[in-house]
């Protein structure tokens, strides 16, 4: 296994690390600032979020430096940024930060294009991401981080970032989602 597809599988093994800083409840207090409260647990496991999210960043960027770019590494690179992501949604419902229709939108996409991954390799072929998938990964992940941080430090200004970010991410959701499907119509087509 080459170096990029270590640092993908190690954003997977972040998650379990990462659900029981938000759902297990320890007795580390809290930090306020100004009326926000967030449990330290609950800080600890942002922090966790987002240095497994930087990992999609920095396994892309050595895959193409080092010239290390696999069929492996297009399936797992996706994979590794939709179990992250439903992950933290999920959580998100579960603590109450996030509306649960706009987390079923989200990971209903996710697994309909996994479904739609899945058909194209059982025809040979293995699709990356393209620059639509990964600005809708990316305006996720944001929106995901300022929830997971409580809208810190846009709380302050009573500016709901948060919420913008994840309305924005919604809609690059839908809209690389259509575009997945849209560009592999001929697969479906021919798969009758």
């Amino acid at each position: 296994m080459n170096l990029p597809n270590k640092i993908t599988v190690s954003r997977i093994l972040l998650i379990p690390l990462f659900l029981i800083f938000m759902l297990v409840k320890f007795p580390w207090g809290e930090w306020k600032v100004d009326d926000v409260t967030i449990p330290v647990s609950h800080l600890i496991g942002a922090v966790i979020f987002i240095l497994a999210s930087t990992t999609d960043w920095i396994d892309g960027y050595y895959a193409r430096k080092l010239n290390l770019v696999t069929n492996l590494g297009k399936f797992l690179d996706p994979l590794a940024d939709k179990l992250l992501v439903s992950a933290a949604l999920i959580v998100l419902v579960e603590l109450q930060l996030a509306p649960s229709w706009i987390v079923i939108v989200i990971i209903s996409r996710e697994f309909a294009v996994t479904g739609l991954r899945l058909i194209l390799a059982g025809t040979g072929e293995v699709v990356a991401a393209n620059m639509l998938g990964k600005i809708k990964t990316w305006t996720q992940i944001i929106a995901i981080s300022a929830l997971l941080l409580y809208n810190l430090p846009f709380e302050l200004i009573d500016f709901p970032f948060a919420t913008f970010a994840l309305w924005v991410s919604m809609f690059f959701t839908i809209w690389s989602g259509w575009d997945y499907f849209d560009k592999n119509k001929e697969v479906f087509r021919n798969s009758k």
